[in-house]
């Protein structure tokens, strides 16, 4: 029995082999092979090996198939099937990403089986041979060459074509209605041509469409009703298209459609088209199609959308109550339309809501910064104040007007031509952003890059690129600024009158070559003052080449003290050269100067006008010293009481907030009853509260022996009273009435952050994995916005688990802004006395008082590894040796063991990648040098997924012994088990002068919303 099986498999091996040599004997016919050799002459393609045979896929007859889209693809494809698998024909060729730079060959039409022409990103001219019609053809595609003239009516008789991409190109004329002969067509790509003349009626009959563009063309007329019968449509995609409205009503017999956008519409006003059976739609953009009226509530059913962009239309009325219940909306843009009436509550809830340029019916609208979250409100009120600005800005009165503007778009501070300085324009924006950069501008940016393969961008840089500028003044060109839609610079508080304006640009994203590279085409508009002044502007085009500087100069009537300039794009230009995304507005610099003399050179110039300015400078300091020795020796004396020069101070603030009375405090309070008293910290005691009206508070009252509290307490009022975010505590008022201070704020039900984390077994509370991760990503949202987001740049000094407090549903508010510095957006750091909690303070900081936005970095990134680790960073001391849970997770990176710093609470219900990545994140924060830490706005990309991080590599041999990690391991077992009890201190913010390094003990205690712990810990 072995031996007979034995015999088979040797019979069958031997079959295999002869099978495989008759299949490997199988070459490409000669004749075809010639055809080769003249199609490679044609192409400019020199690099095909005609010692191996084409259909092996040896060689560089074929090339490892690439996973991006603008990968370099070089593949000759054979069907062997032939005589009995003795003889191959070519079937396909795809020569993608090559720089070819011949011209289209006649020569494919002499392969007979070929069904497949792919010549995607190349640099290839000429026209379309007309012979190729003679193929059984499935794929042509043409995408990113120089192919010009017209189509050829001939490729009308390929009857079994199923996918044509002529997009960026240059081709021309009117299409030709043979095109409507393509039956089997799915796929129609012709965007980014120069085509012209109406659709041809027999389009009528391509039933099979399921994904067409038709943008960045000059058709003409109107869009033709026949595309109702695009039955089996999905995509449609037609930006600037040249065509006329209106959408037309046979739109709605399109119900497979999942991604519909249409822009830059021709024609009169209309309504909005009747969408209602489109329910599978994905991404809805109807932008700049003159419509007019109310949205429809039936779109807040359609549960698969994610994107919705009805930017720059005149619609009007309230956003409909049922978007709502779009729970997975990515991206609302309702940007430059006539919508009113209150916002929606439910408005933060898609990732990115651009509500600019609208006329909601904001209540107390310099209350909120044009910057809400993820919410842009610039311009989005009725509403002004009498400086003229928009109220988000919070610019009340403008005390001296300015005259001039100098802006390095997208760049860091510069001074141009030795004497002119250029602020600084590189903060990070977003989809829907307004940043208020400078002291008396602003800009705001709204857009998404759709069929992009990158991470969306805003700022571009050429330092890093190979094709250096050659210019002059090159460091003005350097960087930009870029959008994807819509990018408006703001100045304020300008002096009126008539003032020039120079935009300064360059075309810095394509090359100057003889590669696809250089074939861009970037179109957009330019208006000032809301006025459209230059229509379809190509930088390179005016420049007369890639990497040349041109100045654009307008002039500009400023008579409300404010400037408007806007840069939009309206659909023109290539969308995807040299890769996904590269379109939209780019700008390098703005300079705006006056037509006139201003008053204070008027006055300065006058003969004997004025005092010397080193007599004034003499005069004011003099003064200044002689008001600071009276209130100083005022102050010893006890003439200046407390109360006083806090109420001075605290009048000298503007306030945002409500003034309480101390008997409607006490009422709340039961007299500030110990039953009511649940939590003290180092300001002083903490009171829940309950107002007439029902609202809960927490109120915070200074304690006598806070030998801080008063600089706190208006340090406190001052900063929170300015902001308003989602993830911020908010403070309802004070309180200042005899020897009593008090704050009001809302009150959390669930305690702190610390305290569910660190408390008794029986008094925490069980955060899930999904809770955990909300609330990382809530705090880094929150200092997002302290950091650059807000109308003022704040650092919070005190990032740590009990300044996190957790409201009913556990979403996290940042609070305890006490220690909070402002910072000036002109300098780079702040030198300042130590003042935070020894654990969390960043090293540059605690040892040097070297105090910028990244020392908050550092402590969320702490604060980030207690919510993933369920453990306090405490340092603690075993057997001679210090350490902290920072330490921990060092050295488990380096074990590769990181994993085994997840709470062990959680079992395994949690998701190892969404824990490794909040783990990299905060390794990412605590770096030691500020340098290499990431802005929260990054943070917060990265922690929701939107970039990807950067790889730490930690340094641990400095550091740590041998059997370190095992001792930290130990002890957090022991801790686990109760053997090694640390002493109950509470953790207290520390204000210093000297710079030695401390470090701490506690449990992290030190605020309770809930009396009975607090009862519990007063009776030990």
């Amino acid at each position: 029995m072995k031996l007979k099986t034995l015999f088979f498999f040797f019979f069958f091996c031997l079959f295999l082999l002869i099978a495989t040599s008759f299949v490997s004997a199988a070459t490409l016919q000669q004749q075809e092979v010639e055809v080769l050799k003249e199609i490679g002459k044609r192409l400019g393609k020199k690099d095909w090996d005609f010692s191996i045979d084409p259909c092996s896929g040896e060689g560089n007859w074929a090339s490892p198939s690439a996973s991006k889209s603008y990968s370099a693809i070089n593949a000759v494809t054979c069907n062997c099937s032939f005589s009995n698998n003795n003889l191959c024909h070519v079937v396909s060729i795809v020569l993608k990403s090559q720089n070819l730079s011949g011209t289209l060959p006649p020569e494919f039409a002499k392969l007979p089986y070929l069904q497949e022409i792919d010549l995607t990103l190349n640099y290839l001219n000429g026209t379309i041979p007309k012979q190729w019609s003679s193929l059984s053809l499935v794929n042509i595609s043409l995408y990113g060459n120089r192919i010009s003239g017209q189509i050829p009516k001939e490729l009308g008789n390929i009857t079994s074509l199923k996918s044509l991409v002529l997009e960026f190109n240059q081709l021309s004329g009117e299409l030709p209605p043979e095109l409507g002969n393509l039956l089997q067509l799915e796929r129609l790509h012709l965007t980014s041509n120069f085509f012209t003349g109406n659709l041809p009626a027999t389009f009528a009959r391509l039933s099979k469409l399921n994904y067409i563009r038709l943008g960045d063309n000059q058709f003409s007329g109107t869009i033709p009703n026949f595309i109702q019968s695009w039955t089996s449509l999905q995509r449609l995609v037609m930006h600037g298209s040249g065509m006329s409205g209106p959408i037309p009503s046979g739109i709605s017999f399109l119900k497979n459609l999942t991604d519909l956008r249409i822009s830059d519409l021709k024609g009169p006003d209309s309504y909005f088209p009747p969408l209602s059976n489109l329910t599978n739609l994905q991404t809805l953009v109807l932008r700049s199609c003159n419509l007019i009226g109310p949205v429809p509530e039936y779109l807040g059913n359609v549960t698969t959308l994610r994107s919705l962009d009805l930017s720059f239309n005149k619609l009007s009325g309230v956003i409909p109550n049922s978007f709502g219940g779009l729970m997975d909306m990515n991206i609302l843009y309702l940007t430059g339309n006539f919508f009113t009436g209150p916002l929606p509550n439910w408005i933060a809830n898609p990732d990115y809501t651009d509500l600019s340029y609208n006329n909601f019916s904001i209540e107390k609208p310099e209350q909120l910064t044009c910057q809400q979250g993820s919410v842009n409100l610039f311009a989005s009120s009725l509403k002004g104040n009498y400086s003229g600005t928009y109220p988000c800005l919070g610019i009340t009165n403008c005390p001296k007007p300015s005259y001039s503007l100098h802006i390095n778009c997208g760049g860091k501070l510069i001074t141009y031509n030795g004497n002119i300085t250029y602020d600084e324009d590189s903060q990070e924006a977003g989809p829907a952003r307004s940043l208020r950069s400078g002291s008396n501008w602003a800009v705001s940016n709204t857009g998404h890059f759709f069929d992009s393969g990158v991470v969306d961008y805003y700022t571009w840089s050429n330092s890093n690129m190979s094709n250096k500028l050659a210019m002059n003044n090159a460091e003005l060109y350097t960087d930009a600024r870029v959008s994807a839609l819509s990018l408006t610079y703001y100045a304020f508080c300008l002096g009126n009158g008539s003032y020039t304006v120079n935009l300064h640009f360059a075309e810095i994203m394509f090359t100057d070559d003889q590669t696809y590279s250089s074939l861009g085409r970037r179109v957009f508009d330019i208006y000032i003052q809301r006025k459209l002044l230059l229509k379809d502007f190509d930088i390179a085009k005016e420049a007369g080449g890639v990497g040349k500087a041109i100045i654009k100069n307008f002039t500009a009537n400023v008579t409300g003290g404010t400037l408007e300039i806007r840069l939009q794009w309206a659909g023109k230009g290539t969308t995807g050269i040299p890769f996904g995304s590269v379109y939209g507005p780019l700008i390098s610099a703005i300079s705006v100067n006056p037509n006139f003399t201003p008053p204070l050179e008027k006055e300065s110039s006058k003969k004997g006008s004025g005092i010397p300015v080193g007599a004034i400078v003499g005069i004011v300091l003099a003064g200044a010293l002689v008001i600071i020795m009276v209130f100083g020796i005022a102050w010893w004396k006890g003439c200046l009481g407390q109360k006083g020069s806090l109420h001075r101070e605290l009048q000298g603030l503007d306030l945002k907030t409500g003034i309480f009375t101390l008997r409607q405090i006490k009422a709340a309070t039961n007299n500030f009853d110990f039953a009511c008293k649940i939590g003290e910290g180092g300001f002083g005691p903490v009171y829940k509260g309950i107002l007439p009206d029902g609202t809960v508070i927490a109120v915070k009252q200074l304690s006598s022996r806070s030998r801080q509290g008063n600089r706190e307490f208006t340090n406190e009022i001052g900063m929170i009273s300015a902001l308003q975010h989602p993830c911020l505590v908010k403070l309802y008022g004070c309180c200042m009435e005899g020897d009593q201070l008090l704050l009001i704020y809302e009150y959390m039900e669930n305690n702190s952050l610390a305290s569910a984390l660190f408390a008794k077994e029986k008094t925490q509370l069980k955060l899930d994995w999904s809770t955990r991760r909300k609330i990382c990503i809530g705090i880094a949202k929150g200092l997002a916005y302290l950091h650059g987001e807000s109308r003022l740049k704040i650092v919070h000094r005190d990032i740590k688990a009990t300044n996190v407090l957790l409201d009913k549903d556990l979403n996290p508010k940042i609070s305890d802004f006490g220690l909070a510095k402002l910072h000036d957006e002109g300098q780079t750091h702040i030198s300042t006395r130590v003042a935070g909690t020894y654990g969390y303070m960043a090293p540059e900081y605690a040892m040097h008082g070297y105090l910028t936005d990244k020392a908050d970095v550092y402590s969320f990134g702490v604060v980030a590894l207690e919510i993933v680790s369920g453990k306090s960073n405490a340092m603690s001391w075993q057997r001679e040796e210090c350490f902290s849970l920072l330490d921990w997770a060092l050295l488990l990176k380096e074990k590769g063991d990181l994993m085994d710093l997840v709470d062990e609470r959680l079992s395994s219900h949690f998701k190892k990648d969404e824990a490794m990545l909040i783990i990299n994140v905060a390794l990412l924060c605590t770096n030691a040098s500020p340098l290499h830490r990431p802005t929260m706005s990054s943070v917060v990309s990265m922690l929701e997924g939107k970039t990807s991080v950067q790889e730490v590599v930690p340094d641990t041999t400095q550091v740590f012994g041998e059997n370190k990690l095992e001792m930290i391991r130990d002890y957090y077992q022991q801790q686990k088990k109760g053997k090694d009890k640390i002493p109950d201190t509470e953790e207290v913010s520390t204000s210093t002068n000297e710079t030695a390094a401390f470090v701490t003990n506690s449990d992290v205690n030190s605020m309770s919303m809930d009396s009975s712990y607090w009862e519990e810990k007063s009776g030990r």
